[in-house]
């Protein structure tokens, strides 16, 4: 008989080291101290009587040892999660944890609502959401899914579509009444443009939809940020035009704080749902995916009152 063998949290715990490299990262992601983090390590290192992991004064490197301790440990942790699911939608329930990253301002304004609607309807679901402003590593994080503007490119992920949007160019009327109202896309190169890196995407060539099919025109501006709260603010002082997706300047139009600039162009900006291959045989994945998609699909997006 094994005495004193390993538990799940063993493994989760090892998982989140591993994956952030970091024991206070691993404590943060998993709500727990570093000590209990470091408890755990000790003991699972005990008990299968090897080194997981080797400390330094920044950082926390994974064995030989650990890295083959880690494969396993996903599988079992993936097992033991399948395991949970199917015997609580036996009950028309989801169970376990669920992994959410998006933007700011996606994040803040639509999907934490949903999400909050969904662990409503299913109590035994764990959920995380995550916001930031970057592309996050999916399997290395540790995220079940990415929500994201715009196409995915990445081979090695799965996207599935869960909104048409897309982001218009806008501007206060003070500052239309100051430098004039563009008439071409060609125009914007004259005007002081609020540049938004929405996470990995530039705006300085600027590519849009029109009426003769795709143009392009190299813009610029003296103001410009990571996140579109800034932009946002910037544009209803009449600081400049800014790019920004329908759904999250649809409230300012009405309010009649910026206008349209040049309305017959467009720029695509769909909402997608992005996971790592393997996350595809999720039950509980799909059923999170299909009431992402109804909310979004339900008139949270839609934008009836406003001409565009």
């Amino acid at each position: 008989m094994v005495k004193n063998n390993w538990e799940l949290i063993d493994l989760r715990v090892l998982c989140a080291v591993a994956r952030r490299a970091s024991l206070t990262g691993a404590a943060v992601d998993l709500g727990i101290s570093v000590a209990y983090v470091t408890k755990r390590i000790a003991h699972l290192e005990k008990v299968l009587e090897t080194p997981l992991f080797l400390r330094t004064t920044r950082r926390v490197n994974i064995t030989a040892q650990g890295e083959a301790v880690y494969t396993w440990a996903r599988k079992v942790l993936q097992a033991a999660d399948a395991l949970n699911q199917e015997v609580a939608q036996s009950r028309g329930a989801l169970s376990g944890s669920l992994k959410v990253s998006t933007s700011h301002r996606l994040g803040s304004m639509h999907i934490a609502p949903i999400l909050a609607l969904l662990r409503q309807q299913h109590p035994e679901l764990e959920v995380w959401l995550e916001l930031v402003d970057r592309r996050v590593d999916l399997i290395a994080e540790g995220f079940d899914i990415d929500i994201r503007v715009g196409e995915v490119r990445e081979p090695h992920l799965v996207a599935q579509k869960m909104a048409s949007s897309a982001r218009i160019l806008c501007a206060a009327p003070r500052y239309l009444a100051a430098h004039g109202r563009p008439t071409a896309l060609a125009d914007l190169a004259r005007h002081n443009c609020l540049l938004f890196r929405d996470r990995d995407q530039p705006f300085t060539m600027l590519r849009m939809q029109g009426p003769q099919g795709e143009e392009a025109v190299q813009v610029s501006g003296t103001m410009g940020s990571n996140q579109s709260d800034p932009i946002h603010q910037w544009a209803s002082q009449g600081l400049g035009i800014a790019l920004l997706s329908q759904w999250d300047v649809a409230q300012a139009l009405r309010e009649g704080t910026v206008e349209r600039v040049l309305p017959e162009y467009r720029q695509n900006a769909d909402i997608y749902a992005v996971m790592p291959m393997r996350s595809t045989q999720s039950a509980k994945l799909h059923v999170c995916l299909e009431f992402l998609r109804e909310q979004l699909g339900a008139g949270r997006l839609e934008l009836k009152d406003v001409a565009f």
